[in-house]
């Protein structure tokens, strides 16, 4: 028998988070997002362009007022796929490797998502406010150990 404990549901799935970010396309900010129901994975998303369009890793980024608008977030990515593949995303849990901004925490709200699991803060206080105003549970899980995806402005 391992000593070894074994991680909480919520660490489970947002270390798999972590992993989706690693397929980001903008170096900006590598961010994933999961999004979970009954302990089963829904859909995934990353940040990066849309679907045969160039990515920033290719042909740079494309700035405007200081955000790069090339990609589309991966909160917005995971939603889409579910939105493309009939997959019902009501009553689930959305974890993600940043905080959402307020666009993303406005689809998640549309979305049906009932709980938002982050990792790295984002300086938007406006998602936040949103999100606790539609009854969104929004929960800060820090991860600051090697090799985690940090937040570059």
């Amino acid at each position: 028998m391992s000593d070894m404990a074994r991680p909480s549901w919520d660490d489970y799935f947002i270390k798999i988070a972590f992993g989706v970010a690693e397929r980001s396309t903008c170096d900006r900010a590598h961010v994933g997002a999961v999004i979970v129901r009954d302990r089963r994975i829904l859909t995934t998303g990353y940040n990066g362009a849309p679907a045969g369009l160039p990515h920033c890793d290719d042909v740079g980024h494309l700035l405007i007022d200081g955000h790069c608008v090339r990609t589309l977030h991966a909160e917005q990515n995971a939603i889409i796929q579910a939105a493309l593949h009939g997959v019902n995303s009501a009553d689930s849990t959305i974890y993600v490797t940043h905080q959402p901004c307020l666009t993303c925490a406005k689809m998640i709200i549309n979305a049906g998502i009932r709980r938002v699991v982050y990792a790295g803060n984002y300086p938007d206080d406006n998602s936040r406010t949103f999100l606790a105003e539609a009854g969104i549970a929004l929960q800060h899980l820090p991860r600051e150990r090697p090799g985690d995806t940090v937040y570059r402005p």
